[in-house]
């Protein structure tokens, strides 16, 4: 079985358990999602949620984050971990929107990563969740699964993006991305998957190498 007909059967078995998936990240306004995503960096989505609706209460605005005290900013984060860098990013990166970027969302790929503190992932995410763009989302669920399944080799998250964007639909690559993530919440855990429950072990390379 070539890798573009394996994932076509995990598209097909993944679009079944989620059909109506999306991102696990709340927001309102497209920079609120590019800065959860920038909070989640080592964080659970869920916790993220929870700090995010008094955050962006408390900054409604990106003027109100360019012009946030930023010890103040620092305690409002904390709770996501790594909050001295992520409250940097988060007040430099409103600053850099409002500057250079007339308040909006860069939509491309280039502008965004000149932003701070956001890599190939958040910008993907922004592409396919805002702008609507073809996207490969390549957290560590995507890794993992993409990987036991034999679509690639790689662990690094840009040459996995770049084995995905072979073989995945480009209007469904970021829908697929957001669905790995919740199938390795429920299913295809880093540790002792449920291999014996999973709709895709009749195709899956890890699963048959260890049944």
């Amino acid at each position: 079985m070539t890798k573009r007909e394996t994932a076509d059967l995990a598209i097909k078995e993944l679009e079944k358990l989620y059909p109506d998936i999306k991102c696990s990240l709340e927001y309102e306004e497209p920079y609120q999602l590019l800065f959860a995503t920038r909070l989640s960096a080592q964080c659970t989505d869920a916790r993220v949620n929870i700090v995010t609706k008094t955050l962006f209460k408390k900054y409604p605005t990106l003027e109100s984050f360019a012009d946030a005290d930023i010890e103040e900013l620092e305690q409002a984060v904390k709770p996501c971990g790594f909050y001295h860098v992520k409250a940097r990013d988060l007040k430099k990166c409103a600053s850099q929107l409002i500057n250079d970027f007339n308040g909006e969302v860069p939509s491309t790929m280039e502008k965004l990563l000149t932003l701070s503190g956001i890599g190939r992932k958040t910008a993907n995410l922004i592409l396919g969740d805002v702008f609507g763009k073809p996207s490969v989302v390549t957290d560590t669920h995507c890794i993992r699964i993409t990987g036991r399944l034999g679509l690639t080799e790689n662990k690094e998250p840009a040459k996995v993006e770049k084995d995905l964007k072979k073989i995945l639909p480009p209007d469904i690559s970021g829908k697929f991305c957001h669905q790995t993530v919740q199938f390795g919440r429920d299913i295809c855990r880093a540790r002792s998957p449920k291999c014996e429950k999973c709709t895709l072990n009749y195709f899956c390379c890890y699963y048959s190498k260890n049944k």
